[in-house]
């Protein structure tokens, strides 16, 4: 069938098969043209696209990993496409194996019982242990079996209500926002989903499973942003969320040393979790967020005249070679390692907002890369890509 992008609001609900073959294979050809001294052994736990994908494909193929993914996809039918993560790690899949690496893929919600269990079977199965965990899930709603209960999480701030500004994506228009402040249900809710309680839950299963190998590492990856995306992810429902994630490193942490020969060393050497601060990049579960379409599109601007962007592929690459598995990344009072400091200069930031005060419908296009951020959207479902024929004929399950 021909296949063309069917936008609702902040996401998009197909995919095209060719088009996530070629989102994947410009991050392999990055990867691929650089070395990483890591793990040999990791689990992405959110693999779909965005910095999970990018953390496989760069262990992957920058330091020649075995990888298990997990991630939560439509698989495809005659009529309709599958979801773009399925694409996408079907194709690292197969790029990973003819370079004789295991790569396996857990189509399955991370948050349940038996998926973590299924993960445990593939890791005995294949890998025996694995050196690195990586944590980077992004759901809107989480199911707890032992509670039979839904959990939404919502995106509100805290103790007032909040006005501001955005871009209508669909209609490449800014409107203003007005977001009522959060119960305590609802931050409870957003905890429960986007905190550090499954993280932690899934290190414990492995753990009492014996497959985490003598000195594993762990990370989660965050956004914190500065003042004007601050009434979202500080002061807000996200930012609880957040206080949470950073509470779980430490009983992560003790966990890990608990069971580790190297209990009583704190070197790089030993068992330990992290916290990976990343800049503000158009991703599946950003641009669902107010105020970050606009904000991105403006950071977009002025990065790219400064010549300091960088792109999932660019900020996972660096986190994990001067970070994870280095001695060059920033490190902040929480222990937090940070690649997000170009983004955070006071020559960047005040910029943003100087350019936030002046941005109207009449200037968007001057004053933001607007398009720069719809490009980077589409090219997340497999679309806009100036290589692909879109007009073309094409299968919905690729051969492999």
């Amino acid at each position: 069938m021909v296949i063309k992008p069917k936008v609702k609001g902040f996401i998009c609900v197909n995919a095209h098969p060719v088009g996530c073959r070629e989102y994947v294979d410009q991050q392999v050809s990055y990867a691929s043209e650089r070395t990483l001294e890591g793990p040999k052994r990791a689990l992405i736990i959110g693999s779909s696209s965005g910095y999970g994908l990018a953390s496989r494909i760069a262990l992957g193929m920058g330091g020649g990993a075995h990888t298990i993914g997990v991630h939560f996809d439509r698989e495809p039918t005659e009529r309709k496409t599958a979801g773009a993560g399925w694409y996408n790690n079907q194709r690292f899949e197969m790029l990973a194996k003819e370079r004789g690496l295991i790569a396996e893929s857990l189509n399955v919600d991370a948050f349940q019982d038996d998926a973590k269990l299924a993960v445990v079977e593939k890791i005995k199965e294949t890998v025996k242990e694995v050196d690195l965990i990586v944590y980077s899930v992004a759901a809107p709603r989480r199911y707890v079996a032992s509670e039979d209960k839904w959990y939404s999480s919502v995106l509100k701030p805290i103790g007032s209500s909040f006005q501001g500004k955005t871009i209508d994506t669909d209609k490449g228009e800014i409107k203003a926002i007005e977001l009522k402040e959060a119960c305590k249900d609802e931050i409870d809710a957003t905890v429960k989903v986007m905190g550090g309680e499954d993280w932690l839950q899934w290190v414990e299963v492995l753990n009492e499973a014996g497959v985490l190998a003598d000195g594993c590492k762990t990370i989660a990856y965050t956004y914190i942003g500065d003042e004007i995306t601050w009434p979202i992810y500080g002061d807000a429902t996200i930012g609880q969320a957040k206080k949470d994630l950073d509470e779980t490193v430490t009983k992560i942490n003790t966990l890990l040393h608990s069971n580790s020969d190297r209990s009583n060393d704190d070197s790089s050497n030993g068992n330990r979790a992290f916290i990976g601060v990343l800049k503000a990049l158009v991703t599946q579960s950003s641009a669902a967020i107010p105020v970050m379409p606009l904000y991105i599109s403006l950071l977009y601007r002025v990065m790219k005249e400064q010549g300091t962007h960088e792109g999932c592929i660019e900020q996972i690459f660096r986190i994990l070679t001067t970070g994870l598995y280095g001695e060059n990344c920033q490190i902040d009072s929480a222990g937090r390692l940070r690649v997000d400091e170009h983004e955070l200069t006071e020559e960047v930031q005040s910029e943003v907002k100087r350019r936030w005060e002046r941005i109207s419908n009449e200037n968007l296009r001057q004053l933001s890369d607007f398009d720069g951020y719809k490009s980077d959207f589409l090219k997340l479902f497999g679309f806009g890509f100036q290589d692909i024929d879109y007009e073309t004929d094409v299968e919905t399950v690729l051969p492999e």
